[in-house]
């Protein structure tokens, strides 16, 4: 728990400067979603230094591999497949999406978001999206900027 709460100030920190354009660039901070095993990880100057367990799609191709960046943010996402409204505990996305640029999507169809069902982290289960435990999400939203680059590997 320590090691988190250094990691987490030392994130804070880098992202901080990052944001004030200080000495810290765009690369330096990057997230790496692994689909095997499950992790979301913040990366510094490409260690890690905070780490999350997060569902990904059901299928090993429904979940795209690549470098993106996020382009989206939206607090309370609406539904649209179902028409659930945003902060309904029916809606699946949770109480947060962080929308990644995958071709042609706009950032609408791909992205990183909260769930309604918490039991789902740590497995394939998604249409393709990255699922978090909306606390989780929620920190990820304060902390991490547009523009941040997201890898997505097998």
């Amino acid at each position: 728990m320590r090691w988190k709460l250094i990691n987490l100030i030392l994130l804070v920190i880098t992202l901080f400067s990052f944001v004030n354009g200080s000495q810290a660039t765009e690369d330096q901070v990057h997230i790496v979603v692994s689909k095997s095993k499950h992790t979301l990880e913040i990366m510094l100057n490409n260690h890690p230094v905070y780490s999350f367990e997060v569902a990904t799609g059901a299928t090993p191709e429904k979940t795209p591999e690549g470098v993106y960046s996020i382009i989206k943010k939206v607090k309370n996402p609406w539904y649209l497949p179902k028409d659930i409204p945003g902060g309904d505990p029916n809606n699946p996305l949770g109480s947060r999406w962080i929308g990644i640029d995958v071709p042609n999507t706009d950032g609408y169809k791909y992205g990183i978001h909260g769930t309604n069902n918490p039991e789902s982290i740590g497995q394939s289960v998604s249409q393709g999206c990255v699922r978090m435990q909306n606390e989780d999400v929620e920190w990820l939203f304060r902390h991490i900027p547009i523009g941040t680059k997201v890898v997505i590997q097998p």
